[in-house]
């Protein structure tokens, strides 16, 4: 029997996570002889601050890396989880713009500026690539503007799964891996931790989900969380713990 097929998201939806575009895959710095240096973050660990004035630019090889901007009273906005192939560093006037931290142990690739605007120069396709990733990226930041500013906390928590779920090529049924606390999670989609634990829990006992760990999530009704996750199914299931 064939495999199942990752979760197939309508055309209409929009979901807010950063495309893998892969990039150097750490590899290209070596073919041009580029200096590249491999570093290893523990789970936690801060790669860089907001603030900081930088001159690498890093390429994430294995694991996540969350990125945190501060609200002057304290408070914080998660705007991304980056995975494999994404690029950090690339800062407007060699100034971090925001906080990069481990939310796995992490693996990356770290280029020099110089090294690296040379294999713009140099390698084939490599600057097309770029121009592919800033243009997904301007997508990733006009959908979590709709995400933030017009869904309603079941819809983000809806979308927010189904994005795990296509980052990650996960089927219905399948398990799928949320290294990121709830604290996380609820900072990423504007919410309470109080408010994600309770959405996560409706969608279970809803049935649309389970929890077989902490860390772990299994969708157990795609279709039915797409439409959640679009506004057309949240009105029944309100309708449904009413009767």
């Amino acid at each position: 029997m064939s495999a199942p097929a990752a979760l197939a998201l309508p055309a209409r939806q929009s979901f807010v996570w950063p495309v893998t575009i892969p990039i150097a895959t750490g590899v290209a710095g070596s073919r041009l002889g580029t200096p590249a240096a491999h570093i290893r973050k523990a789970q936690g660990e801060t790669l860089f601050s907001e603030g900081d004035v930088t001159n690498s630019i890093y390429e994430i090889l294995q694991g996540m890396v969350r990125l945190v901007k501060l609200l002057p009273d304290g408070r914080r906005q998660i705007t991304g989880f980056l995975t494999a192939g994404h690029l950090l560093g690339l800062a407007p006037e060699g100034v971090n713009v925001f906080t990069a931290e481990a939310v796995t142990e992490v693996t990356l690739c770290r280029y020099g500026r110089a090294a690296f605007e040379h294999m713009i120069d140099e390698v084939p396709g490599f600057a097309k690539r770029l121009v592919d990733v800033a243009s997904h990226e301007l997508r990733a930041a006009q959908d979590q503007m709709l995400l933030l500013g017009r869904k309603t906390a079941t819809e983000k928590v809806a979308s927010f799964i189904l994005t795990l779920a296509r980052q990650q090529a996960k089927a219905a049924g399948q398990e799928i891996e949320l290294p990121m606390s709830r604290s996380d999670i609820a900072d990423y989609l504007g919410l309470t931790i109080e408010t994600v634990s309770r959405t996560i829990t409706k969608l279970r006992q809803d049935e649309l989900i389970s929890l077989p760990a902490p860390t772990r999530l299994t969708i157990r009704d795609g279709r039915r969380l797409q439409e959640l996750a679009a506004g057309d199914l949240d009105q029944g299931l309100q309708k449904r713990r009413r009767a």
